[in-house]
């Protein structure tokens, strides 16, 4: 998963977004949920082969049957000392409920402030 420089893949990268980013859309909508749109996404410095990656996710907007999705990456280097995080990646993304069919499907009605307290 690493591009000619030695780098992990950006592709390989914004993927592990995408998941962080469906499971916390999917517990919020209680339902399947599927990617329609990358607002933005930004690489801010490479992630290197032995870095500890995490994504963090966070709801930042819930309309009807959308809700947009910040997501974080951080790298640790621990070859380096002292052995810091530093955000290595950030993305906005969109995603849509769907019924079983595959279909747009209503959001619950959920106070989106009492829900991040407990979840953040």
């Amino acid at each position: 998963d690493t591009n000619p420089s030695g780098h992990i893949f950006g592709g390989w990268i914004m993927a592990q977004m995408d998941v962080a980013g469906s499971i916390v859309a999917a517990e919020y909508a209680g339902r399947r949920v599927v990617t329609v749109a990358v607002n933005s996404m930004e690489f801010h410095k490479p992630v290197f082969v032995g870095d500890l990656v995490s994504s963090f996710a966070r709801i930042e907007r819930v309309g009807r049957t959308s809700i947009t999705v910040l997501v974080e990456v951080f790298a640790q280097r621990p070859r380096e000392s002292p052995a810091g995080c530093i955000k290595v990646t950030e993305a906005v993304i969109v995603y849509v409920a769907v019924d079983p069919e595959g279909r747009r499907a209503p959001l619950p009605e959920r106070d989106l402030a009492v829900w991040r307290s407990v979840y953040d």
